[in-house]
């Protein structure tokens, strides 16, 4: 058995087996933790998988909003623009993990826009089917890094679009199958694609080795049956860098309309520039130089990401290094059965200097782990909002690590009844002026001594 289905074999069994028997039964959910002098106070639009929807909840955890049939766990993530509206992705194309339409609604939930003209998939009724083939992360050119910055107010119409898509596609570079590859679109208001990426055309410049080449080769080749072509990269996160004092400064790597991309498969985060290039990158491998190194392998990483101007760290490189196992090529001892070239059982979120590589920041903790999902938010006053995805845990970190704010997500009444999280973003209160502004109640750390879950 390869590197990748060992994993993929691995990661299912732990999933069940934790969904099973490691959750207890009862467990403190909503907001857990507040301290409003200290938290950027707002809403947290929560991206939540078992709902099929978005959630809207307050600092002390009332859910103010829910709009449904949303297919998040296809096409997330749910985003907010100023005036209540929300955009997500919706439908489903099985057995392919993708989302058939993004659509833009009103806070009523009428719609707004929509974009589903990617490829055509079949025929009904003597009709054309067509989907966005749309998955993991999409983001609108006037909106930089996909989250809230004063600096920038997002307009409800008129921006392109970019859309991380799949193709099925054949190329001997890669491997002898049908490729489920990663492309990425750039759609008008009106739905017209002006540019494309296909990263299969891109493989020399991912940095593979020979023996990280010829394990994609064996993994694609001499697996199992599977249902659909075989998905070799797994991209989970694509976005405008947007505007950013690098560029200012002439380096044109950064170029505001360049794009940065996360491989959760191959552990890489690269910049994409117009003419389709690949002009910065880190990973796979992080024993290539001494910069690298100090940061550490990053492993099976999400939401790679630049900080938007008018917030602190403006500039700088955001990502959710979620450990796990992932990589290509020879399994390293500390990798358990062999699943992935790069093992760790521990998350990180680490925000780097893109040109000196410096680590300029890291929050880790004690349990803190998700091997899949998550993200980070950088915010106004300079905290960080921390998406730790699997256990759908979402919370508020000061620059020196401490917590005010911690809200815990309740499991579904559908599906597994997981209570996994994509992503949260927290927006102002002012975006959403159908609501009246809540009131805020302190909720200081429970005292865990007393604190006692009954099992």
């Amino acid at each position: 058995m390869n590197i990748l289905n060992r994993f993929c074999l691995v990661a299912a069994f732990s999933l069940a087996t934790l969904s099973a028997v490691a959750a207890p039964t009862v467990f403190p959910t909503g907001t857990t933790i507040y301290y409003p002098d200290r938290a950027w106070n707002g809403y947290t639009l929560l991206s939540v998988l078992d709902e099929r929807g978005a959630v809207l909840v307050d600092m002390n955890g009332r859910e103010v909003k829910h709009w449904e049939n949303f297919n998040l766990a296809a096409g997330g993530p749910a985003r907010m623009l100023p005036g209540g509206i929300i955009i997500a992705a919706a439908g489903a194309h099985p057995p392919h993990m993708e989302a058939t339409a993004l659509l833009e609604l009103d806070f009523e939930g009428r719609e707004l826009w929509r974009f589903d003209h990617n490829e055509q998939i079949g025929n009904q009724d003597g009709k054309q089917v067509w989907s966005a083939r749309q998955h993991h992360d999409w983001q609108r050119q006037d909106y930089p890094g996909g989250y809230y910055s004063p600096t920038f107010i997002p307009a409800v119409t008129g921006s392109n679009t970019l859309l991380l898509t799949h193709t099925n596609y054949s190329d001997a570079k890669v491997a002898d199958v049908e490729l489920e590859d990663d492309r990425l679109i750039e759609v008008t208001p009106d739905g017209h694609i002006t540019w494309q990426w296909r990263a299969a055309d891109h493989i020399d410049e991912f940095g593979f080795d020979k023996q990280a080449r010829a394990a994609i080769r064996s993994a694609a080749e001499g697996g199992p049956p599977r249902r659909g072509a075989y998905d070799w990269l797994h991209l989970n996160s694509a976005g405008y860098l947007g505007p950013n004092h690098w560029n200012d400064a002439g380096d044109q790597r950064f170029a505001p309309d360049n794009i940065i991309i996360s491989s959760r498969q191959a552990s890489f985060v690269a910049i994409i520039a117009r003419d389709g290039a690949v002009v910065w990158r880190i990973g796979p491998d992080f024993s290539r130089s001494k910069a690298e190194m100090a940061i550490g392998q990053i492993v099976g990483q999400h939401h790679a990401h630049m900080i938007p101007e008018g917030l602190p760290g403006a500039g700088n490189i955001m990502v959710f290094d979620n450990g796990g196992a992932s990589g290509y090529g020879t399994p390293s001892s500390i990798a358990p059965n062999g699943q992935g070239i790069y093992a760790r059982a521990s998350s990180r979120v680490l925000e780097i200097d893109p040109v000196s590589l410096k680590l300029v920041w890291s929050y880790g903790a004690p349990n803190f782990f998700s091997f899949n999902i998550s993200s980070a938010q950088r915010l106004p006053n300079g905290n960080t909002l921390i998406t730790e995805g699997f256990p759908g845990r979402v919370f508020e970190v000061t620059k020196d690590g401490d917590i005010v704010w911690e809200y815990m997500v309740a499991p579904g009444k559908t599906g597994r009844k997981s209570n996994a999280l994509y992503r949260a973003y927290r927006i102002p209160y002012a975006w959403v002026p159908q609501l009246k502004q809540p009131e805020e109640t302190a909720m200081p750390k429970p005292d865990l001594e007393k604190f006692v879950l009954p099992f």
